[in-house]
């Protein structure tokens, strides 16, 4: 049975107690020697997906105590408990109570996978080996992150199993040809894995029948503070790249590669997120604070350094790394307090950060940028690390 502590946490994410025990693997502790992992498990969550399909929430734990609970639906992370300088747990994700919730037009996308396109396509379309493919314009005259049904919005299959690296999920879904107006069947594998060592590692696989365009991220809004903080404004932020990608009044990017030096987006060096975020900039007019992709300064391909957060308060630390050529920076600048989350909790405005590693808004119809385009017989595979730490 999961312990006092799981239970807990179970009733703060659903608000109900476990039906009936645990469906899938469940372990405990293991000798020493063995794989470190403490408890995988996945339970039938008490609330249906809004087409009636069941949803489960998974739990991953290592044995530092370190926790992740993840649903089906969207393949979204709950919660994610990690350890400050003192060694107290906290809850450092923003997320909700309930499966409605996370349907709702009002969620922020908290938590969840992004697919088929992560950011914006400007006016909802583009043209793809001679043929104009038009999706859902969802935001404003634009399309963002999948459509009005993305990703976020489907339950995804899943398998769970330990290896050497940790403990895992697999989250596996088909997207069909002209799903949100896409060309091509997608299968799609999304793998968070819980380390021993407080990471937590994203991979993600895609393969289609059809070309297609494709860029998948992860969208958890973080406060290192934890479940009581108000704002990131405090946070210390820097991240590895010398441009980015300025944008126009919706947010679509201009084309510019532009330098980051001598304006308000250089966190080349540990910068409190807040320190800049109201001046009068015109980008941070446009998207009313950081709304921003950076191009991440690569000396090669594979993972690298991205960004490092420090909370000074709790100590705690996040440091992403990326296969990816850019991060998206978004300050929770449209959270204003009328959404209520885990445990009753308000969210206030920038109460969560997040950091979306990912290709370039509006790669399909920006030839200049690095390619999101997948043909038959080849794969998407991209990896993103978020190492947690507290000093």
């Amino acid at each position: 049975m999961i312990g006092s502590r799981m239970s807990a946490t179970l009733a703060l994410v659903a608000g109900f107690a476990i039906l009936g025990g645990c469906r899938g693997q469940q372990s405990t502790d293991p000798p020493p020697s063995q794989t470190p992992m403490a408890l995988m498990s996945s339970s039938p969550f008490p609330e249906r997906a809004p087409d009636g399909s069941v949803v489960d929430l998974i739990t991953l734990r290592n044995t530092r105590g370190m926790e992740a609970t993840i649903l089906t639906y969207g393949g979204t992370i709950v919660t994610l408990q990690a350890p400050d300088r003192a060694g107290t747990m906290d809850d450092i994700v923003l997320g909700f109570n309930d499966v409605k919730s996370y349907e709702a037009a009002t969620n922020p996308y908290f938590g969840s996978i992004i697919g088929r396109y992560g950011n914006r396509i400007a006016k909802g379309q583009f043209t793809l080996d001679g043929t104009t493919y038009k999706l859902a314009t969802n935001n404003d005259q634009n399309h963002l992150h999948g459509g009005n049904r993305g990703w976020n919005r489907v339950v995804w299959k899943h398998e769970m199993n330990q290896d050497a690296n940790g403990v895992w999920v697999d989250l596996t879904y088909t997207s069909k040809d002209g799903e949100e107006g896409y060309p091509g069947t997608v299968n799609a594998r999304v793998r968070y894995t819980l380390t021993g060592d407080n990471r937590l590692v994203v991979d993600y696989h895609a393969t289609t029948d059809k070309a297609t365009v494709i860029n998948l991220t992860q969208h958890s809004y973080f406060n290192l503070a934890g479940s009581r903080a108000e704002t990131i404004l405090d946070h210390e932020l820097q991240i590895n790249a010398d441009r980015y990608t300025p944008v126009g009044a919706t947010l679509i990017p201009t084309g510019e590669l532009a330098s980051v030096a001598n304006t308000p987006f250089d966190f080349r060096t540990p910068t409190k997120i807040g320190a800049r975020i109201n001046e009068n900039h015109p980008q941070l007019r446009f998207g009313k604070g950081y709304d921003h992709n950076y191009v991440l300064t690569r000396t090669g391909g594979g993972l690298m350094e991205a960004a490092r957060v420090y909370e000074p308060v709790t100590g705690r630390t996040l440091t992403i790394s990326t296969t990816e050529p850019g991060i998206q920076l978004y300050t929770g600048n449209f959270l204003d307090g009328t959404l209520t989350g885990k445990g009753g909790r308000v969210y206030p405005h920038r109460s969560g950060f997040c950091l979306e590693t990912q290709h370039y808004p509006d790669s399909p119809n920006r030839p200049n940028f690095p390619s999101t385009v997948l043909k038959p017989g080849a794969e998407y595979k991209t990896q993103t690390v978020f190492a947690f730490g507290a000093r």
